[in-house]
């Protein structure tokens, strides 16, 4: 079998699809930086020595291909767009399928959707046969930063069009099935004019729409053995004659039962109808346990709550060189297809990043918050959020009394008196919102995208630091081979655009998330076509 992904990322979701079977036929990334990471580890591609480029191709850049180095640094909103002044690796050339065939077009699905709607494009042909009898799968998750619920959440942000630019892709390349993965946050409605707006619910309507029966989903990577709680929303849209065949050969009468609703939806949108909220159920991993005992969706569910990997599971092999590696870390590593054999090393992207002895000192009280009740912590939260107004009571104060602390010299206090840690209070202020120590005995929360969304769990005077790229990589389950590229870490303006290591790790779709909707989607395709 063979996909396509679109939003490739750093390739989290691709090298789970390639692990549970499905060929990569072609990939899609608008980010040169993150693409970078994608080309060199799923094709094997070296920019500086100039190895595999031509695997690489850019649907739009204000660099000609002479010049790799400023395509991989240049801002993608400015590169895109089809115009006289834009170079481009696909118009006003005979593109052939061998040229196509596992490759990275770098660049804007707008703009590849252009070129597909144009009657005389060669890539719209090569697309639709993919390796000779179509495509079995295109998947992909849109850019979600305005529907996160720990965004703005921006309704009219034109990222929120995208999940349609994937529903038109779809249209034109016509695959067996559509993955869509998303961001808890599209469960919850926008008001538009006072009323409630499901964008989840009009993107199913928009699958319908184009001829796929959409199935929606609230599920968590935890479940699925990722050292991270990580609620997902997951869109699977098959194809009318995929949906036939399944309902024909299946004799799971509860999985029928409770897929029958979309079939509903979708007659009455190919109808003409459109129909309101509310028709349409999306199966919570929680909520409704039935629908994942089902055989196809139990590989969405294999870990139950007492045998959730944890951060200390991911990690804690990397805090001495010579660290054992648990079993988690044997499984990720052993898992996943290293088709270009990588050299396995856990000391990729494993450079310590310096922070001063004030952020050490903050960190070193987010660790103790994660040990106090939870009262006293929303006290200190609250307190450092509000540059004290909100004041600190003497039995909070008593209670992290119990615990050592760092002062701002980074000299380590135990049993601090009530002056010096209201004093060492007083200078910690700070505005960031999810900044929190990790728990050892717990997965990973979900929002990791920066260095200092989170500090690490182990109690000595030289931990308290950010993670590193590798240990957030272990927490999303990459294994050590996998091997992060371009700038490490970026600030202010540039963050607009630029893709560096930390924020591809937090974008992308764990590999094992990627590897159970990888089998999900394989044996939907082998029971419908089943002989």
């Amino acid at each position: 079998m063979n996909h396509i992904e679109l939003f490739a990322g750093c390739g989290g979701l691709s090298l789970g699809l390639e692990t549970a079977g499905f060929e990569l036929f072609v990939a899609n990334e608008l980010s040169p930086m993150a693409s970078e990471t994608f080309a060199h580890n799923l094709l094997n591609v070296d920019f500086e020595k100039h190895i595999n480029i031509d695997k690489v191709l850019w649907v739009s850049s204000t660099f000609d291909r002479s010049n790799l180095k400023g395509r991989l640094r240049e801002n993608p909103q400015l590169a895109s767009g089809l115009n006289s002044n834009h170079f481009s690796d696909l118009l006003n050339k005979k593109l052939t399928r061998e040229l196509i065939e596992r490759s990275l077009l770098v660049g804007s699905i707008v703009d590849i959707n252009k070129i597909l709607s144009q009657s005389e494009s060669s890539l719209g042909d090569i697309l639709r046969q993919g390796s000779g009898s179509g495509i079995d799968l295109v998947s992909g998750g849109p850019p979600c930063q305005s529907f996160s619920l720990a965004g703005l959440r921006d309704q009219s942000n034109d990222r929120n069009t995208l999940p349609w630019e994937f529903a038109r892709f779809v249209e034109q390349t016509k695959p067996k099935i559509a993955l869509l993965e998303n961001v808890s946050g599209i469960l919850r409605p926008f008001k538009i004019n006072k009323k409630p707006y499901y964008a989840w619910f009009e993107v199913a309507k928009a699958f319908a729409k184009i001829g796929y029966i959409p199935i929606c989903m609230h599920i968590n990577a935890k479940y699925i053995g990722a050292a991270q709680n990580r609620p997902r929303f997951i869109l699977i849209a098959l194809r009318n004659d995929i949906f036939a065949g399944i309902t024909k050969k299946s004799n799971d009468k509860n999985f029928l039962q409770t897929i029958a609703p979309a079939k509903i939806l979708f007659d009455r949108v190919r109808s003409g109808e459109d129909p309101e909220y509310g028709c349409l159920p999306y199966f919570d991993i929680e909520k409704n346990p039935d629908f994942f005992d089902s055989k196809i969706f139990a590989n969405l569910k294999t870990h139950k709550n007492s045998e959730l990997a944890t951060v200390q599971d991911a990690i804690d092999d990397l805090r001495t060189v010579d660290g054992e590696s648990s079993l988690y870390v044997e499984r990720i590593n052993s898992i996943f297809e290293n088709i270009n054999s990588h050299r396995l090393n856990k000391q990729h992207n494993h450079d310590h990043r310096s922070n001063s002895n004030k952020v050490k000192s903050r960190f070193r009280l987010y660790q103790i918050m994660t040990k106090i009740p939870k009262e006293s912590s929303k006290e200190i939260s609250k307190y450092l959020k509000t540059e004290g107004a909100s004041g600190v009571s003497s039995s909070t104060l008593k209670v992290v009394q119990k615990y050592w602390v760092l002062d701002l010299d980074g000299n380590q206090i135990t049993r601090p008196s009530d002056h010096q840690l209201l004093g060492l209070l007083s200078n910690l202020y700070t505005k960031k919102q999810t900044q929190r120590a990790l728990r050892a005995d717990q997965p990973a929360p979900a929002a990791l995208s920066i260095p200092d969304d989170a500090c690490h769990y182990h109690e000595s005077v030289e931990m308290q630091r950010t993670l590193t790229v590798r240990e957030m990589a272990r927490i999303q389950s990459f294994p050590d081979w996998y091997e992060m590229k371009s700038k490490v870490t970026t600030g202010g303006q540039m963050r607009k655009f630029e893709v560096p290591q930390y924020t591809q790790i937090g974008n992308a779709v764990p590999p094992l998330l990627g590897l159970a909707l990888g089998k999900v989607c394989k044996a939907l395709i082998e029971l419908a076509e089943e002989k």
